[in-house]
């Protein structure tokens, strides 16, 4: 499980809450946009800060989408949401053609010599011009994210090889969803930890990860989120309804082990990590759980890994003669179908926070 303490140390030095690696697309990017609106509305972000930011992310992401045409890397693309004390920094990442870098970044380090008084003079004469393209022309994108949200824009460039470069553009808001930086202000913006990230992803087959207090509508995000990246993946039917299902089941056991939001954000916020190697899927969730309840845990689990398939459903044939409707818990009915549908061990760990907490890690691999 080393996988896990990486994730779960460079989320909390970086005070990352979502990162998702592959093709950004006009159907993944709602769900996208939907999991950072549910996120505000949990930490009381304030609604014209949230309206801001959400139209900005909602640009940005139309702006990755438009320039997506080079398919060899498109995979490569990311979007990045982490907190701050007072905010959120939004990041994203994606391939460009190099003969494009330096137009780019000569639009990007005008607008942030303007205030937005004069980007908006610029945006009428661009809309009242003629210089246009198929893109959106004329730099109109990144006008209309630094109107939205005021102030500068933070970019990098790197190369990819000869043909092609990493743009990443990255903008940090105060809970007013107003931009820190002030125009012609130098910037201290590094690149360095989100191409690290695209790089641990990217090592490691990541496709998206998840950390914070996992509430209902987030659970809902997520699972459109994932829905809608598999139905984009071309994955086969059946192993998409399993992987679909498996992951309904998993984050519900999480949710059935919240100690509440204040033991989670001082010994261990919930995380969920979704990966993808050919045909193989592997959901792994960690979560903060009493200590009182680990054996109990470990023992269900124990003697899951030890039935086989008919085994299996003798289990949860049984579990289902013990519900009834006053009961709170379904039991290991959950645990069960995780094993019964990866068709694999459940794979497990408990560390031990202090003598109140473990931190549980559960990761299940589904095969086609």
């Amino acid at each position: 499980m080393e996988l896990v303490r990486i994730i779960r140390e460079k989320m909390m030095d970086e005070r990352l809450m979502f990162a998702y690696r592959g093709v950004v697309t006009n159907e993944n990017s709602l769900p996208l946009l939907m999991l950072l609106e549910k996120e505000m509305e949990i930490s009381d972000f304030a609604f014209l800060g949230r309206k801001r930011l959400f139209m900005f992310v909602l640009e940005n992401l139309q702006n990755v989408t438009r320039h997506g045409e080079n398919r060899q890397h498109a995979d490569m693309s990311l979007v990045v949401y982490s907190k701050t004390s007072d905010g959120y920094t939004i990041t994203t990442g994606n391939v460009i053609p190099s003969n494009n870098v330096d137009n780019l970044k000569s639009q990007l380090k005008t607008l942030n010599s303007l205030d937005v008084k004069d980007i908006k003079t610029m945006h009428r004469q661009v809309l009242t011009g003629s210089e246009f393209s198929e893109k959106g022309g004329a730099g109109l994108g990144l006008m209309e994210m630094a109107i939205k949200t005021g102030n500068r824009l933070d970019f990098d460039f790197v190369a990819v090889d000869d043909l092609f470069s990493y743009f990443i553009l990255s903008k940090t808001v105060n809970s007013l969803g107003i931009g820190e930086n002030r125009p012609g202000e130098e910037s201290n913006f590094s690149s360095s930890s989100t191409l690290q990230l695209e790089r641990l992803m990217k090592e490691r087959n990541i496709d998206g990860m998840w950390s914070g207090h996992l509430s209902t509508d987030i659970v809902k995000e997520v699972l459109a989120f994932a829905e809608t990246s598999l139905s984009d993946d071309d994955v086969e039917t059946d192993l998409r309804r399993r992987i679909f299902s498996i992951l309904i089941e998993i984050l519900e056991n999480v949710a059935k082990y919240n100690p509440g939001k204040e033991a989670e954000a001082e010994f261990g916020l919930p995380l969920v990590i979704i990966q993808s190697e050919d045909d193989i899927y592997t959901i792994t969730t960690g979560n903060l759980i009493a200590s009182g309840n680990v054996n109990t845990l470990r023992e269900k689990i124990e003697d899951i890994n030890r039935s086989d398939r008919s085994g299996l459903i003798e289990m949860m044939a049984d579990s289902l003669v013990h519900q009834n409707i006053h009961s709170d818990t379904t039991g290991n009915m959950g645990l069960i179908e995780m094993a019964r549908k990866s068709r694999n061990k459940l794979q497990y760990h408990f560390g031990k926070v202090n003598d109140s907490y473990y931190y549980y890690v559960l990761k299940i691999m589904v095969r086609a």
